[in-house]
């Protein structure tokens, strides 16, 4: 089962100075285990684990650029006209151990789309491959519903268009092996441009 699914934008590529990572949008799956604390403590102890994991994912996705030798993208995102062709982004699977920030082990799979990353925080046992596949069949789902603010540097995320995303593509926070008919028809029924 994937836990959440967190999409942020990349701090800067110079380490001195460099941004922050930001979280633009994260949705947790599932019950959070009951405890002593309050609902707004527990809201803020979640935020605080994705953006935990958004710095861990930031962190990877300038490893790999670096040990590539390729260019760090700019710290802000050009969203392209064009629909966008994932086969060659980069991206990765790395375990978070108990902890660190959840209580138990926790699998990331993530995926870099020009400036921005994608992460999907899944159970230890899940089907680590499916996830993948569903990353990338989601990412430019989810890019495709960003909008730039003006001529610079902001981005927003439609939420209720992400929202029905993740409830058609990831309902309850299973993975289903996703066919292109049922992509074309969620495509068609969400007005969203992708490649094939």
């Amino acid at each position: 089962m994937v836990r959440a699914l967190v999409l942020l934008a990349l701090g800067g590529a110079d380490p001195p100075g460099h941004a922050p990572c930001r979280v633009l949008y994260a949705r947790t799956f599932g019950t959070p285990p009951a405890g002593p604390e309050t609902p707004p403590r527990q809201r803020l102890r979640r935020k605080e684990q994705l953006l935990a994991v958004g710095r861990q994912v930031a962190s990877q996705c300038r490893l790999l650029q670096s040990s590539s030798g390729r260019q760090c993208p700019p710290q802000a995102p050009q969203l392209p006209d064009e629909p966008l062709s994932l086969q060659d982004a980069p991206g990765g699977l790395f375990q978070l151990s108990p902890g660190d920030p959840f209580p138990e082990r926790a699998a990331v799979a993530w995926l870099s789309v020009l400036s921005l990353a994608v992460a999907l925080v899944c159970d230890p046992g899940e089907n680590l491959p499916l996830a993948e596949i569903t990353l990338r069949r989601l990412a430019p789902r989810l890019v495709a519903s960003l909008r730039l603010l003006g001529a610079g540097a902001d981005v927003l995320l439609r939420a209720e268009a992400a929202d029905v995303l993740l409830d058609r593509l990831l309902p309850h926070g299973q993975m289903l092996f996703l066919n292109e008919r049922f992509l074309r028809d969620v495509d068609r029924e969400l007005g969203v441009k992708t490649s094939r």
